[in-house]
């Protein structure tokens, strides 16, 4: 049967604070309870509160544990979300200035020109614009007034009339303003011869008279004459112009160089070009597509500071003229400042100085047979020539040409010792040093 409450009790006296104790050993299972008729537990009424047990003391630490065993790996977190942008950084300070030991490369070797491609087809015709017809134009001027047209035909022979007076013939004539044909007059007395009037003013002079037939020479000889300037000189009395031209000196082909006399025909090309001829292999013909050059004689122009071109180039180009001849001219050189004259039956042509040899680009060059009449020029200058080059299609006085004259030999010293060499830079200078020249032509 369930007890009465029991009273509650007086708190006890603060104890002491006890060592903690050891734990004590677990107590034995209780039985099970007693179950009443009605099959309901029976509770007893709650024991009175304990006294509080004495606190033990405190153990001592433990000894470190042995370190457990490794642990399986785990299964692979899940991809996270990506991170926001981060702070931008603060700026670094400037580095130093780099050390450079490296040296200039050499200056490539220019690559030649390309061979031009073939032309294109041609395009389409383009579809028609968007644009309407235009208005129709206004009425163009008048036409000049036609030429007359043919001539009608003669009209029939009317019949003879009677004849009448002066009066009516008069009448007749007024009246059909001469278009009808009038009857025949009276024969009248003849009249007296009048006086011989004023002669006339003088008439306007008449056209010029075809040439007359003149022999031709046919002598199959040929003058040139180069005058070194812009002007193209002028055949001598008597010879006949064949054709007016530029002096040509030489050009320069794969390196090499072929002259002219300046003295034939072939020096006078009648057509000026910087590149006046092409070269062809097996297969194909090619123009200005490598570094091929032309050299000819100039005038007495400045010399120019850059290569000109164009236009410009013709005032720096000599002229020259093909003459024909009585006979052939022949140069005499006097190896002085003097020039010699002309032997007895023999016409003077020109004088000059003594030009005899010439080199360009490449060492290429040539020279004048001392007999040519190409060897006397009228001019000295000591650059008598310039170089034109066919793919730029420009001209220059380049500082490689070289002109060999020939010089004064004095008595003394054409069998006395070697020369002393010097340099004459004066233009006086350079022309009292160089032997002087006589174009000649036997006389028929």
């Amino acid at each position: 049967a369930r007890g009465a409450p029991g009273l509650k009790g007086f708190p006890g006296v603060k104890g002491d604070v006890g060592t903690d104790g050891r734990p004590g050993y677990q107590g034995p299972a209780g039985e099970p309870g007693v179950c009443a008729a009605s099959c309901d537990f029976v509770h007893g009424p709650p024991g009175n509160v304990g006294l509080p047990g004495i606190v033990g003391s405190r153990g001592l630490p433990g000894s470190t544990g042995i370190p457990g065993a490794k642990g399986q790996k785990g299964d692979m977190g899940e991809i996270g979300q990506p991170g926001g942008l981060g702070i931008p950084g603060t700026k670094g300070d400037q580095g130093e200035q780099g050390v450079c030991n490296c040296k200039d490369g050499a200056k490539g070797i220019p690559g030649q020109p390309g061979i031009s491609g073939p032309k294109g087809e041609k395009g389409d015709t383009g579809p028609q614009g968007p644009g309407s017809a235009g208005l129709p134009g206004r009425n163009g001027p008048q036409g000049l007034p036609g030429s007359s047209g043919p001539k009608g035909y003669p009209g029939a022979i009317g019949f003879p009339g009677v004849f009448g007076d002066q009066v009516t013939l008069a009448l007749i004539g007024f009246w059909t303003r001469g278009r009808v044909r009038g009857f025949p007059g009276l024969f009248g007395h003849p009249g007296q011869a009048g006086h011989i009037g004023r002669a006339g003013p003088p008439g306007p002079p008449g056209e010029l008279g075809f040439p007359g037939t003149v022999e031709p020479m046919n002598s199959g000889f040929l003058l040139v004459i180069h005058s070194q300037s812009a002007v193209v000189p002028v055949c001598p009395t008597g010879m006949p112009l064949l054709w007016t031209g530029y002096s040509l000196l030489y050009l320069e082909g794969q390196e090499r160089a072929y002259t002219q006399d300046l003295g034939r025909a072939g020096s006078c090309l009648q057509f000026f070009s910087p590149m006046p001829f092409s070269y062809c292999n097996s297969a194909t013909c090619h123009y200005a597509s490598r570094n091929d050059k032309s050299y000819w004689l100039t005038t007495d122009e400045p010399v120019p500071m850059m290569p000109v071109s164009g236009e410009e180039i013709q005032q720096y180009i000599s002229r020259c003229v093909v003459c024909e001849a009585p006979a052939p001219a022949v140069a005499v050189h006097s190896q002085d400042t003097i020039v010699p004259s002309c032997l007895t039956g023999w016409r003077s042509l020109w004088i000059g100085y003594s030009f005899f040899m010439y080199t360009g680009s490449g060492d290429e060059g040539g020279g004048q047979p001392l007999t040519s009449s190409g060897s006397c020029l009228k001019d000295f200058r000591t650059q008598p020539f310039m170089e034109c080059q066919g793919h730029r299609g420009t001209c220059h006085y380049f500082a490689n040409l070289y002109s060999f004259w020939l010089t004064c030999v004095s008595c003394q010293e054409e069998h006395g010792m070697a020369p002393s060499s010097h340099t004459m830079k004066a233009a006086d200078q350079q022309r009292g040093h160089t032997s002087r020249c006589h174009v000649c032509m036997k006389q028929t």
